[in-house]
């Protein structure tokens, strides 16, 4: 059985099309989807009630964030595979059916990502590296575009060919689907995302405790999603930099691995932060839940 999984925080109409297409393209097997609504103020949760009664909807009175609020969607799922899934995303095929095949017949594999497509038919990139400091010296520099392939390039993975199918370190959280028991092996599956990870790095997190238990994570271009592209965040924006950047540092601080890493790590996070600065183009507290 597939559980979808939907996290959903005022983009109704979003929303709706995700669910109708979810209907339109639905797999051959059984499924469920389940959506969380982050007290929205745009009657998001009204809209799933009325023309989506199938959908498993829970209405929280609170914005709990993506990660609790995903730990809850998962406290309700009953699949053995679990896709986590954004609500600015549209299928356009049978890419739910080819995705589960793919991940199936791969039992080495813990998740899959798949190739995301934006609006105007382009390839977003959507695989990114394990952060590393070097690696996210490397991106904040600029220093990546002129060795996309050495330690300084780790992180954004430039080279990265999004026509073949390969592993990938962590694929963006538009779309990822776990097994369950691979979920299982890291923790508890019900709740499988690190709320100290409230809004970015969550999935980052969770990907790396699966990679380090020995479950792979694949990358193929066979199933793809629409993809409109961060429409919850936009409407903090500034806020959200700040929680990105905010985020990373509590990564690599989690993270971390050698006596070196501990030592430059003030120096990353120093410079980190002067790049949320210039992003958001002044100081903001960032998300606070």
């Amino acid at each position: 059985m597939l559980s979808i999984l939907i996290v959903n925080w005022n983009t109704r109409d979003l929303l709706r099309a995700c669910l109708a297409s979810i209907s339109r393209y639905p797999p051959s097997e059984p499924y469920e989807v389940v959506v969380v609504d982050n007290a929205s103020a745009d009657s998001s949760a009204e809209m799933v009630r009325r023309e989506f009664p199938s959908v498993r909807l829970i209405a929280s009175d609170k914005n709990l964030g993506y990660a609790a609020g995903n730990n809850l969607a998962f406290s309700e799922a009953n699949g053995d595979f679990l896709l986590a899934l954004n609500p600015d995303t549209e299928f356009v095929d049978a890419s739910l059916d080819i995705a589960l095949g793919v991940l199936r017949s791969l039992p080495d594999i813990g998740c899959l990502g798949v190739k995301q497509v934006g609006v105007g038919g382009e390839v977003q990139r959507s695989v990114r590296g394990f952060p590393t400091l070097l690696g996210i010296v490397g991106n904040v520099t600029g220093v990546d575009r002129f060795f996309p392939r050495g330690a300084l390039g780790s992180y954004r993975l430039r080279s990265f060919d999004y026509d073949i199918e390969q592993p990938a370190p962590q694929p963006m959280g538009t779309f990822l689907m776990f097994r369950e028991e691979a979920l299982r092996s890291v923790g508890d599956p019900k709740k499988p995302f690190d709320e100290e990870f409230p809004i970015f790095f969550n999935e980052v997190d969770l990907l790396y405790r699966l990679h380090a238990a020995g479950w792979r994570c694949l990358y193929t271009p066979r199933a793809r999603i629409l993809h409109h592209g961060g429409e919850s965040t936009k409407q903090v924006r500034k806020s959200m930099i700040w929680e990105s950047h905010r985020s990373l540092v509590r990564y690599l601080r989690k993270h971390r691995q050698a006596k070196a890493s501990a030592l430059a790590l003030p120096f990353v996070a120093a410079l980190v932060y002067l790049a949320a600065v210039v992003r958001a183009r002044g100081y903001d507290r960032g998300f606070k839940a």
